[in-house]
């Protein structure tokens, strides 16, 4: 008997060790190619957020180390978000300075990690998945508009922006025309090589087992050497620009200490208050929509995920740097690129800081325009025709809510677009109730019409106005009855509606008959703990 359950255990080391093997091969070159999504999209952040550009740098390696680690998703990549510039750069003006700012990031996580204890993450299975595939593929078409004035070589707005009003007063069209009358030659032509080799590496077996994005950083740092020496060399605004530290003391110099005497501050409270919120619902959106991509359709534990974010925070906030969330970008591109574990995460976060201590000189060589064509790429892959064809094929309820979302969220940002998404979705997922509260089935024998009206399981609130309209609607000198036989539920109001209707339906002639229909309803119980168990 012990010999059989040591082989046993040995067998399962065994397989275990083969799939973490396996999970490797594919996470180590997704994190490589997530490392340099997330790099230029880090500083960028940072700049727009007018926060040190070292603040982002922690955020992104904090994010993929830490949240990475404790995160229940294996997809999921975080680090700062473009949708929280605004509010960070308003906060760090009305709060005075940037060290009482980093403890009000230290008690938005806090207050994150409470609202994940207290099961708030039970909010993100409530988004109807027409607007999270809307979201996909409208972050897929931000990505390819915003990044090609960077592929063209014009870098006036930062890299990670969202929004259609941006920073520098264009939007997102306006600044696309204006790029094609500043174009730069050397970055066109490292761009457009750049997406030829993204689309035609990876068809090659053999070659892919070298990620594409590493391939296409060695030609443009390659190609920015050979037009260094000509007439079309990229200025520096045009090249990855990450602090370089001369040793232990100066990096260590620079990590910055939250004001703790600020604690009593009312508006730092407001201000983490409202991080919390926006950080813990653009990480809800974020998680829901990377499981959707996600090759093994694994769900990811929300509650866990808003205690890790919180725990980032904490951590990022006494580091010294920025708010994080789980980002789509960074996530998708994480899907893109083969990542199959959280692992893939983690590194991400560790490459971050190996560059920043070891080989900053290096990184510097990198055009943005080679790293614009990387999330070109993964923005095409986001929003493909196919999946608008696929959306189409679902019906009207499926596919005008998935439109509108995109439309939405292109030309406003992330959060007013999901809510607008939202309402027209409430606005269908309410007018399919309406219509399946009962059933309606006529006889006629040689008098009068026989209507029998077999009510539904449940029969909430929101059906209410559909069986009032239905009642009105009986012709004088029937005879109605409604079953109740197969309804375990019915809202009050609708029990009125019923009741008031046989009361007065004899000024028309109308004989009503109520089948199995009780004076009162409790609403079905549900177990809690069985709920809690499956959203942890």
């Amino acid at each position: 008997m012990f010999m059989k359950n040591e082989k046993s255990t040995l067998s399962g080391l065994g397989l275990k060790k083969y799939f973490l093997k396996k999970n490797l091969k594919q996470d180590l070159p997704a994190s490589i190619v997530v490392f340099l999504v997330a790099l230029p999209l880090c500083l960028g952040i940072a700049m727009a957020s007018g926060a040190p550009l070292f603040a982002g740098l922690i955020t992104g390696i904090v994010g993929g180390i830490v949240v990475g680690a404790l995160s229940g998703s294996q997809l999921s990549v975080s680090g700062p978000a473009a949708g929280l510039t605004v509010i960070v750069l308003g906060a760090i003006a009305s709060l005075g300075s940037y060290q009482t700012f980093i403890l009000a990031v230290m008690l938005a996580g806090v207050m994150q990690f409470a609202l994940g204890l207290a099961k708030a993450g039970t909010i993100g299975n409530y988004f109807p998945s027409s607007v999270i595939q809307g979201m996909l593929a409208a972050i897929g078409v931000i990505l390819i508009l915003k990044q090609l004035p960077h592929a063209l070589g014009v870098d006036s707005d930062f890299p990670g922006d969202e929004a259609f009003v941006q920073s520098d007063q264009q939007n997102t069209f306006s600044a696309l025309e204006n790029a094609m009358n500043q174009f730069s030659v050397a970055a066109i032509v490292i761009s457009s090589l750049s997406i030829a080799v993204l689309l035609i590496w990876p068809k090659f077996k053999k070659l892919a087992l070298v990620p594409a994005p590493l391939v296409v950083v060695f030609i443009g740092i390659g190609l920015t050497l050979v037009f260094s020496s000509t007439g079309f060399a990229l200025r520096p605004d045009q090249m990855v620009s990450i602090p370089v530290v001369n040793g232990w003391n100066e990096f260590t110099g620079l990590f910055i200490m939250p004001d703790f005497s600020q604690i009593a501050n009312k508006d730092v409270w407001i201000v983490a208050g409202t991080i919390a919120i926006v950080a813990s619902l653009e990480t809800l959106l974020s998680i829901e929509a990377i499981d959707k991509i996600d090759p093994i359709k694994r769900v990811s534990p929300t509650n866990r995920e808003l205690m890790a974010q919180g725990a980032g925070n904490m951590v990022s906030g006494f580091l010294g740097g920025l708010p994080m969330t789980s980002v789509i970008v960074r996530s998708s591109a994480n899907v893109g690129a083969g990542g199959r574990t959280k692992m893939s995460a983690i590194f991400h976060g560790t490459w971050l800081l190996l560059s920043l201590l070891f080989i900053p000189f290096v990184i510097n060589l990198i055009p943005l325009a080679c790293l614009a064509a990387v999330l070109i790429v993964t923005g095409y892959k986001l929003a493909k025709v196919d999946l608008f064809k696929n959306m189409y094929k679902k019906g009207w309820d499926q596919f005008i809510p998935f439109v509108v979302t995109v439309l939405a969220v292109i030309f406003t940002d992330l959060l007013k677009g999901v809510a607008l998404g939202m309402v027209v979705s409430i606005f269908y997922l309410l007018r399919t109730n309406m219509r399946n509260s009962y059933f309606y089935r006529i006889t006629q024998d040689d008098q009068k019409k026989n209507i029998r009206i077999k009510l539904a399981e449940e029969v909430s609130f929101l059906n209410k106005a559909a069986i009032q309209v239905m009642l009105t609607k009986i012709p004088q000198e029937t005879n109605v009855i409604i079953d109740g036989t197969n309804a375990r539920y019915i809202d009050p109001d609708v029990l009125e509606i019923i009741n008031n209707f046989k009361h007065n339906a004899y000024t028309k002639g109308i004989i009503v008959q109520l089948e199995n229909i009780k004076t009162t309803y409790t609403v079905p119980k549900i177990d809690i703990k069985t709920m809690e168990e499956i959203n942890n």
